[in-house]
């Protein structure tokens, strides 16, 4: 054996499968490793393993399935003839679930930038997501507001069902917030109440008059360019516009007359959309109401008599909960209670131009909605079934359709313009977000491509508690057995900014709900009396008080001695002689 062969060494390795999970427990090099997070790993578990539907073959499609569609037979060959896939067209390939709620999602919106989303539910709570604060391990709301608990210790707080939260288009500082009550209420990003808006006078028939709306509000949309504006649909027949810095009063009350038998002139207003109008200058106001009818406004007034009606645009008594008007204002997509949905022009807005047969949830769940995509090429909408309904625009045929949650309906859609994804809510109270990481920016995107968080103890609320109740600080130190003592500064666990608020009342036995028998007798006076007879009560002290009275008993040697004068039986049977005669 030569020198140079002596200094070559050959290291056995174990033999493995390439498949065999023991490789993962075989180390690949020296000292200490780094585990870092593979970011493509994660993303395409995103990836949503829906089976791709067969495309339906053109004899079995019926001639009768849609409306006023003869003239788009061309348009079928062009699109057999594209290659891509409709997912890759549609931001829908990956998925990201949040699971906040506990009752159905009704509403979703996402502020101008995209990075806040908020959410609410049937359980009547807005839910803040912060896009920036969440990985893939910390799917969680940063907080939970409820609109109308105003003490969490309150008793007789109400909660009312969320029916629309929407962020304002161009200022993402507030949201209008529409609950099954009277008065809607314009909140901040971080949850707090900004304004609440007045509720009318119920004994008041003209609804001019009224100050607010006197039934429950339906929905509400903000103005497509003023900041300041925003509009509600009521049960009471109105519409009315709402400055968000005047509360007392709304700035303009639209009362739409119905012409519906037997309904007294009066109608629920079950939707309203404000977008820009044809021609750019004027917004349009469009407005469904139960009696069927579709009437449209000037956006901007007057609003004494509306620019175009349509009575029974829909079955009379039936949801018609979905309305929106494309970005160039022109056409205006309603879906009805009725199982349909119809495509109006603005410009001649007598006759649907396109109708088609879409199954309504709307009986069940009125916040159904239809949207346009934000170039206004798409319309989406849920299904009772749990799909996706990707539509075209000019004949509402289904440019794709994607199961979401399988047997659960989708109740809203959203889709925003920068971040490029598709926004769900279900009746299983999840809120999914579609999304394409080749043509998604930011949101969803970033919180996939972010390393999970380290689980720590401190993560789970369910095995921490909350010191500041206490007094006391997350960093303070707190030695066993000692006695925790509230700072000076403040009474009743105050806000922590020092202010001396109002002293807690301690919980004593007569505050719950049986008293301590025990305590009342020994510390109560007289409180054995009160089952025992008065008139024993008082005169067992009788003899007593003839013995030794006390009010009178320094006049017991000065009081005189009392003399009768002496009579005789005479006269005491009356028959004495200076007895008067009494006049009869």
């Amino acid at each position: 054996m030569s020198d140079s062969d002596s200094d070559d060494y050959l290291v056995e390795q174990p033999q493995l499968a390439p498949d065999d999970p023991m490789r993962a427990y075989v180390p690949l090099s020296f000292g200490k490793t780094s585990k870092e997070a593979n970011i493509a790993t994660q993303i395409e578990r995103a990836r949503r393993q829906v089976e791709i539907p067969a495309a339906p073959k053109k004899g079995d499609r019926k001639k009768d399935d849609y409306s006023d569609n003869d003239s788009d037979d061309d348009d079928d060959d062009s699109d057999d003839d594209d290659s891509e896939d409709e997912s890759d067209r549609f931001p829908v390939s990956h998925e990201l679930i949040l699971k906040t709620h506990e009752r159905a999602v009704t509403s979703v919106s996402l502020d101008p930038a995209g990075g806040r989303l908020l959410t609410g539910s049937l359980d009547g709570t807005v839910k803040l997501h912060d896009f920036s604060a969440m990985t893939p391990t910390t799917l969680r709301a940063f907080r939970s507001v409820d609109p109308w608990e105003s003490k969490k210790s309150s008793a007789t707080t109400d909660s009312h069902p969320i029916q629309r939260a929407e962020f304002c288009p161009t200022s993402g500082s507030h949201f209008l917030c529409v609950t099954a009550h009277p008065q809607a209420k314009i909140m901040s990003r971080d949850g707090d109440i900004l304004t609440e808006f007045i509720k009318g006078d119920m004994y008041l028939r003209d609804m001019k008059n009224t100050k607010g709306h006197v039934g429950e509000i339906a929905t509400g949309t903000w103005h497509p360019s003023d900041p300041n504006l925003c509009v509600t649909a009521g049960s009471d027949s109105t519409l009315r516009i709402w400055d968000v810095n005047n509360k007392r009063s709304q700035k303009e009350v639209i009362v739409f007359k119905s012409k519906a038998a037997g309904s007294a002139g009066r109608t629920r207003m079950t939707s309203v959309v404000w977008g820009a109008s044809a021609q750019g200058s004027n917004p349009v106001l469009v407005a469904a109401a139960l009696d069927g009818s579709l009437v449209m406004y000037s956006g901007n007034g007057p609003f004494t008599r509306p620019a175009a009606e349509i009575h029974e645009a829909h079955k009379p008594d039936t949801w018609t909960g979905g309305i929106d008007i494309s970005a160039d204002g022109r056409m205006v997509v309603t879906r009805g209670g009725d199982g349909l949905i119809k495509l109006w022009d603005t410009r001649k807005f007598k006759e649907p131009l396109v109708k088609v047969e879409h199954p309504s949830t709307s009986d069940r769940f009125p916040m159904t909605n239809i949207r346009y995509s934000p170039d206004s090429r798409s319309i989406i909408t849920g299904s009772a079934s749990g799909h996706l309904h990707i539509l075209n625009p000019g004949n509402l045929r289904p440019e794709h359709v994607t199961p979401i949650t399988p047997g659960i309906p989708i109740i809203v859609v959203d889709w925003h313009p920068k971040l490029n994804q598709i926004i769900t809510g279900s009746a299983n109270a999840e809120t999914r977000i579609l999304f394409n990481p080749d043509k998604s920016f930011r949101g969803a995107v970033e919180v996939m491509s972010r390393a999970p968080k380290k689980r720590h103890i401190d993560d789970d609320p369910n095995l921490t508690m909350d010191q500041s109740l206490l007094g006391l600080s997350a960093d303070s130190i707190i030695t066993p057995g000692a006695v925790v003592q509230k700072p000076k500064g403040k009474r009743g666990g105050g806000n922590g900014s020092g202010t001396r608020g109002p002293q807690v009342q301690q919980i004593t036995p007569f505050m719950r709900s049986q008293p301590d028998e025990k305590h009342i007798s020994e510390n109560i006076p007289l409180s054995r009396m009160l089952h025992e007879d008065p008139r024993e009560a008082l005169l067992k002290y009788a003899e007593v008080a003839k013995k030794d009275p006390i009010f009178t008993k320094s006049y017991k040697e000065t009081q005189p001695v009392t003399q009768y004068a002496d009579v005789s039986e005479g006269e005491e049977d009356g028959e004495g002689p200076d007895r008067k005669r009494v006049k009869r």
